[in-house]
């Protein structure tokens, strides 16, 4: 049986935790920050766990995550 691919898009988006959970950097914080407030900035300065549902549409695409 030939191996899985994994999404490309998936791969450079997400990274798993060591108990599996999905991290995800936060969104907005790449252009036009000039027009963004301070604490939206610091606010997206991180990163966050996916909620459980949207981890399994996730996972789907991470076939050896």
């Amino acid at each position: 049986m030939p191996k899985m691919k994994t999404k490309s898009a998936v791969k450079k988006r997400f990274s798993l935790t060591g108990t599996g959970k999905v991290r995800v950097k936060v969104g907005y914080k790449s252009h036009l920050l000039s027009n963004k407030g301070t604490k939206m900035k610091r606010h997206a300065r991180g990163t966050f766990i996916l909620c459980s549902s949207d981890e399994k549409i996730v996972k789907k695409y991470m076939p050896y995550g």
